[in-house]
């Protein structure tokens, strides 16, 4: 009965997520994704603690690496691209 309510959590949270961001202007886009790359930071950190607990046992543990793997690709991806939207605005010589 647990995962049916996770899965509604879940799939609550993926429409509201899409509706929302189909909503936001496009000048708001950049300070925006620098936000979500400071979640993503700690998204990363919490992983990281999940994937060096022990206590857990293995299957937490590797949900915590490929966890530490899906943050760091997002926060790694996410900067990149606010670095080439933020240069778009800088003056050429």
């Amino acid at each position: 009965m647990e995962a049916i309510y996770l899965l509604f959590i879940l799939l609550l949270s993926i429409f509201v997520g899409f509706e929302l961001i189909q909503k936001v202007p496009a000048t708001l886009h950049t300070p925006l994704m620098s936000g979500a790359n400071a979640i993503s930071g700690i998204t990363l950190v919490g992983a990281m603690a999940l994937a060096g607990d022990d206590s857990l046992g293995q299957y937490a543990e590797f949900l915590g690496a490929f966890a530490v793997f899906l943050a760091t690709i997002n926060v790694v991806g996410g900067y990149l691209v606010t670095d080439r939207m933020l240069a778009m605005f800088k003056k050429k010589n």
